[in-house]
């Protein structure tokens, strides 16, 4: 399995912006779909979104359509996510995860085999 590293959460005003990194150690993540999702307490984890392993693919919940954005350094071992114009209801922990199997496009958290161990997002009114 490959070890992933989430950081860049924080607090946040509404309307603000952050900038979310996963870095991959262990083995390289270039083959993998990699995905990015939260949990909010008392709620189950949600996919967010996910990126191919060449960026051919990029999917994400309808709620960030617009406002975040993923992208994937393969040559850095990295994936991240831009999130503009967040909002209170974006308050989660989220994760970084890899799905290994080839050819893979799914938004399923049981189908992601690595996970960080999160970073704290909180976006305040």
């Amino acid at each position: 399995q490959v070890q992933l590293v989430e950081s860049g959460g924080g607090l946040v005003q509404a309307g603000g912006s952050l900038r979310l990194s996963c870095a991959a150690s262990g083995r390289t993540i270039g083959t993998s779909t990699m995905g990015w999702f939260r949990q909010a307490p008392g709620k189950e984890r949600e996919f967010v979104a996910g990126i191919s392993r060449n960026g051919g693919w990029r999917m994400y919940v309808d709620s960030a359509k617009g406002r975040f954005t993923i992208s994937r350094d393969n040559a850095r071992n990295t994936v991240s996510l831009r999130m503009n114009d967040l909002k209170p209801e974006d308050t989660a922990v989220y994760y970084c995860a890899a799905d290994s199997r080839l050819y893979s496009r799914s938004y399923n958290p049981s189908d992601y085999d690595s996970w960080g161990q999160g970073t704290q997002v909180t976006v305040s009114s």
